[in-house]
């Protein structure tokens, strides 16, 4: 009896497998051509994309497709003449192989994709590393060295595990039929927002490719190319994409937030559920969606990094995101009290490089980059930019000029919210000699740890003379040194070559990730790559913020620049 019930349920079990197979058969797909605004209203591309059984507001790629947008993004637009990407079919299986060996499968059957290295997929040939995070590639157009080295005889890399992305118990299914069809916004959550840091997304009536800053906001007025993207009638979500749009945030969150074992989270669908988020996430409203994820990001997972950007332009005006969390409250009021007590002192007399005595000061309130091609250019110091690099080149000449009286530099990051990687590596270098990036991506195991060199004097050579080891150094933080304004203190801190003065920094350990919905809203989150220090052969992420060497209680005594020159000079 039993024998028999068992053979009846293998008997079910065929059946339901053979009707899931029928079913894609059954889908239909209607082709159709998309302008792609890359960035902005004057460039553009045309997209082939698909719609699947008349649903009008969810897109779908055909894998072959996908495979020359590919080439196109990450190689000719990103400047990688050595990336190559070629599509390999067999049966219901797909396989996308890059110049390097590594590859993505994709099993249409199973519903399963699988990098058998994710990173090594993911990043771009002229890397030194898996988790190279400088953007530059350290090379002119002509081939002359520009800005950064990467030191890779100190560099190196522990590589990750297999990744395996299992669609089918999230209800998100690839369909093969006449075509290897995949939804565009899964594609764009592993393949595009990860490394590219765009998204793209589609209003109904064409696509947009964009990072979060191209669009502008409701608050700082939208762009015109953010006003395009508005300028079509809100509407409800289709059923396919309400359910489709909440399992996708669900899998692309469990895979790459990068805080999700510090903050006790099993799965994202239980975390929806736990707090009632669920039913409005799977609204056809777009504005209850919206509504709950903005109070998610902000409230329930309140990491600084994690912020809701912009709406869906589904979403009718009358949607109000939500106001900050606790922590980002807390983290704002730092920076507010910081910069009355710097005002008050300082009254419109702010310097971004200044000399007192000794005593050289340089602050950043951001690390920003414009770019290598800028600074190589000018040819008269006071005509650098105020950016972080251009500072560093032009306080650099001033501190090394005939008869300097400088003894001592000192960083100010008290106000550092973080910025540009490119030019936190740059800051580190200039006072190390050789700037120090430990990752961990916590969604593969890897692990890189890794050497820049920078050009400070812009001779095109990477030697002694760029650095500031031969002064006393000195770095000011605060709770509001934040992300790279963390990241660059806690390298200063493992070195034993700077002194921290003020409070302890405010952590922020993950690099941000920009992000999207099926639906078009925009959002920011903690991505799995952690930044790290490297001690005794491990890896520590710096979330947890950096003590200073010297604690200074009244943090408006660090903008009294005689006053805290005088304690500098007493200290040692």
């Amino acid at each position: 009896m039993k024998r028999n019930l068992m053979c009846l349920l293998m008997v079910v079990l065929c059946l339901a497998c053979a009707c899931g197979l029928a079913a894609d058969k059954d889908h239909t797909f209607k082709k159709a051509e998309y302008r792609v605004n890359f960035g902005s209203v004057e460039d553009y591309f045309t997209m082939s994309c698909y719609l699947m059984d008349g649903v009008d507001d969810m897109l779908w790629m055909e894998m072959h497709d996908w495979c020359d947008v590919m080439n196109f993004l990450y190689g000719e637009q990103n400047n990688d003449p050595k990336y190559s990407l070629t599509l390999v079919t067999e049966g219901n299986k797909v396989t996308l192989e890059r110049e390097n060996g590594y590859l993505m499968e994709m099993d249409f059957d199973a519903d399963t994709i699988t990098f058998n290295d994710y990173n090594g997929f993911m990043h771009d040939s002229t890397d030194s590393s898996l988790l190279d995070m400088l953007s530059t590639s350290g090379y002119s157009s002509t081939g002359e060295a520009e800005m950064f080295e990467r030191v890779a005889v100190s560099s190196f890399d522990r590589y990750g595990d297999v990744k395996v992305l299992e669609l089918e118990p999230y209800g998100i299914e690839m369909v093969a039929k006449d075509g290897f069809y995949v939804p565009l916004q899964t594609l764009n959550d592993f393949l595009i927002a990860p490394h590219l840091l765009m998204n793209f997304l589609f209003n109904g009536e064409e696509l947009f490719l964009v990072t979060s800053n191209m669009m502008g906001s409701e608050y700082s007025g939208y762009t015109e190319l953010g006003e395009r993207y508005y300028s079509v009638k809100p509407r409800e979500r289709s059923q396919e994409l309400a359910d489709y749009g909440y399992s996708e945030l669900c899998l692309m969150l469990d895979n790459m937030y990068g805080l999700k074992e510090v903050h006790d989270i099993f799965n994202f669908d239980q975390l929806f559920w736990q707090i009632g988020y669920d039913e409005p996430l799977r609204a056809l409203d777009a504005q209850d969606a919206d509504t709950a994820l903005s109070t998610f990001i902000e409230y329930y997972l309140d990491d600084v990094h994690s912020t809701f950007i912009n709406k869906s332009w589904m979403t009718g005006p009358e949607f109000k995101d939500t106001a900050y969390g606790p922590s980002r409250e807390k983290s704002d009021n730092s920076d507010k009290r910081l910069k009355e007590m710097r005002e008050a002192v300082w009254e419109d007399d702010f310097h971004y490089y200044q000399e007192v005595g000794n005593t050289a000061y340089i602050t950043f309130d951001e690390f920003d980059y414009e770019g290598p091609s800028t600074y190589y250019a000018i040819k008269n110091m006071d005509d650098m930019p105020n950016d972080t690099v251009g500072l560093i080149i032009y306080a650099h000449d001033a501190i090394y000029r005939k008869d300097s009286p400088i003894e001592n530099v000192v960083m100010d990051l008290s106000i550092n919210g973080g910025g540009a990687v490119d030019a936190a590596i740059f800051a580190m270098a200039w006072y190390l000699g050789e700037a120090p990036l430990s990752m961990k991506d916590i969604s593969t195991g890897a692990l890189s740890n890794l050497l820049y060199h920078a050009d400070t004097n812009l001779d095109r050579k990477f030697d002694i003379s760029d650095t500031v080891k031969d002064k006393k150094l000195y770095c000011i933080i605060s709770p509001s040194s934040f992300s790279c304004g963390n990241l660059v203190p806690a390298a200063f801190k493992s070195s034993g070559v700077v002194t921290l003065l003020g409070r302890t920094s405010g952590g922020g350990s993950c690099s941000v990730q920009p992000a999207s919905t099926a639906w078009g809203t925009m959002f920011n989150y903690s991505s799995p790559r952690r930044l790290s220090f490297l001690k005794n052969g491990s890896f520590y992420d710096i979330d947890q913020g950096v003590e200073p060497d010297f604690v200074i209680n009244d943090m408006s005594k660090i903008y009294d620049r005689q006053a805290l020159t005088d304690y500098i000079n007493h200290l040692f």
